[in-house]
């Protein structure tokens, strides 16, 4: 076993935190650590919180997090902000935001940068998902830099998606058409106090009717106010009911089995990717700017993917 894996078992913070920064940093040991967190991870609940910005997604988790604790159970946060364009690191840093929990030694907060990731989600952050549940956390909790087409990827790494809403916000419309609502596996109205609440409800029980027309699990909808702690018990009951949904239905099994194909298909084209990449690190140095300026993009691309073929051949 690695000797960092053996660490993250036996509870090792500082091990924790290095292995996170071995996979951001495409450690050359990264998959051989990566197999070993894996054969000890201990199924804790992966949530994925999502949402505009503005949305209070922030401040709902850090509700969230204080009501785990009550509950006697240990989380970890992963909270993935923007890149820096200077440093590459994490823009944002939701650790400052939740610094309250800063020295509660059951509650584990990591930034994470997305780094160019279409998704907003850095291949790192399942690893990390991965690496905080072999150490022992009950829950471990994503929170995204926000909401877009390219956002469906949290779907791809957490087991209950919550998508958090605003009444009257103007996104409503925007996540309808990008998409979004397909992925929620829980609908939260945050700022419930501000008008058009009911309104809202009214448009997510309309959808569902239009697009949830298979057996299964049904989103609730959920209505909180963060600032206030109002909803925050019942919206932990529907993440717990979702997580029970996913381990005892045959609709559970199926939906946990489909995203763990997609991650090994993830994890074969990102190995596609190192050793065409490596291969066009030697082969574009026989190109000059001249001799590739006016060519075309198509037609070179064509021929170098097959060289790069006809090179694993060999």
């Amino acid at each position: 076993m690695h000797p960092l894996a053996e660490r993250i078992q036996n509870k090792d913070i500082r091990a924790l935190a290095k292995a996170i920064t071995m996979v951001e940093n495409d450690h050359p040991e990264k998959l051989e650590l990566l197999s070993d967190v894996f054969s000890i991870k201990n199924n804790a609940h992966y949530i994925g919180i999502t949402g505009s910005p503005g949305a209070g997604k922030s401040s709902l988790v850090n509700r969230l997090i204080t009501h785990v604790r009550n509950k006697g159970l240990t989380i970890a946060v992963i909270a993935v902000d923007p890149t820096s364009p200077f440093s590459g690191g994490a823009l944002l840093g939701d650790r400052v935001r939740m610094n309250q929990h800063f020295t509660d030694p059951g509650v584990y907060i990591r930034s994470m940068a997305t780094r160019g990731s279409l998704g907003g989600l850095a291949r790192a952050t399942k690893d990390a998902i991965r690496i905080c549940d072999a150490y022992g956390f009950d829950v471990v909790l994503v929170e995204t830099v926000g909401v877009g087409q390219s956002e469906l990827d949290i779907m791809k790494v957490v087991d209950t998606t919550a998508l958090v809403l605003t009444p009257n916000s103007g996104d409503v419309l925007q996540v309808f058409k990008a998409g979004i609502m397909e992925i929620a596996d829980i609908f939260i109205i945050n700022k419930a106090d501000l008008p058009g609440v009911e309104k809202l409800k009214i448009l997510l029980k309309d959808f569902m009717m239009i697009t949830k027309k298979e057996e299964g699990h049904i989103p609730p909808i959920v209505t909180t106010i963060s600032t206030d702690n109002v909803g925050v018990e019942e919206m932990w009951d529907h993440l717990k009911e979702h997580h029970t949904y996913l381990y005892n239905t045959d609709q559970g099994d199926q939906k946990r089995q489909e995203q763990f194909k997609l991650e090994v298909q993830e994890l074969i084209r990102e190995e596609m990717w190192r050793d065409v990449a490596r291969f066009l690190d030697g082969f574009e140095k026989e190109y000059t700017i001249d001799q590739v300026k006016y060519k075309d993009p198509y037609l070179l691309a064509a021929n170098w993917y097959e060289k790069w073929k006809q090179e694993g051949d060999k």
